[in-house]
C-alpha cells in the first residue's frame, strides 16, 4: 500500500463562469499534467431590451450549451462579491441561483471563488485589475490577443480550481 502526502494535481475539464446578466463569462479549460489549454469561451450577451426571465433563459441554454458540447469534469463559479445595491445582489444572487441549478443537475462538483482568491491563484496577488488578469492569460495560455474581460475572468474562474491543491 502506497501512501503520499502530495495532493495530485488536477488533470481535466473545468467550465469556468462569471455570472452576470446581461453578460455571462463562460470559459472551457482542459488541464493535462498541469497544462491547462483553451478549448472554448464565450459572453453570454443579454441586451438591455431582454426581460428579466427571458435573460434568464439565455444564460441558462448557453450553459446547458457548453455542458452539452464537452466532457465538463468540474465547474467553477465567481462568488459574489460585496455589492451596495440591493437590487443588483438580488439579480446577480437569481442569475447565479440559475446557473448552479443546471450545474447540480448535471451532478457536476462545483468551486466557488471570490474575486480576491481567483487573482491570487493566477497573478500571486489579489488588487490586479481585470486588464491585467486578460493580458496574464493571453500569455499564460499562448493566445493571439486578449480574451474579452467576462471571458478572461470565467477563465480565470477555471484556472483557480486547476491550481487548487
Amino acid at each position: 500500500m502506497s501512501f503520499s502526502l502530495k495532493k495530485e494535481r488536477f488533470n481535466g475539464v473545468v467550465l469556468g463562469i462569471d455570472p452576470s446578466l446581461r453578460g455571462t463569462g463562460l470559459s472551457v479549460l482542459s488541464i493535462d499534467r498541469g497544462e491547462p489549454k483553451l478549448l472554448f469561451s464565450t459572453t453570454l450577451r443579454n441586451p438591455q431590451s431582454l426581460s428579466f426571465f427571458d435573460c434568464l433563459k439565455n444564460i441558462i441554454q448557453g450553459v446547458q450549451s457548453a455542458l452539452s458540447q464537452y466532457p465538463i469534469d468540474v465547474a467553477a463559479i465567481e462568488q459574489t462579491i460585496y455589492v451596495q445595491n440591493f437590487q443588483t445582489a438580488q439579480t446577480l444572487g437569481m442569475v447565479r441561483g440559475a446557473i448552479l441549478a443546471v450545474l447540480v443537475q448535471r451532478d457536476l462538483p462545483i468551486a466557488e471563488y471570490s474575486p480576491l482568491r481567483v487573482k491570487q491563484a493566477v497573478l500571486g496577488y489579489g488588487r490586479a485589475s481585470k486588464q491585467q488578469i486578460a493580458k496574464t492569460l493571453q500569455q499564460m495560455l499562448s493566445l493571439e490577443e486578449s480574451l474579452p474581460l467576462d471571458e478572461s475572468d470565467a477563465t480565470a474562474v477555471a484556472l483557480c480550481r486547476a491550481f487548487e491543491k
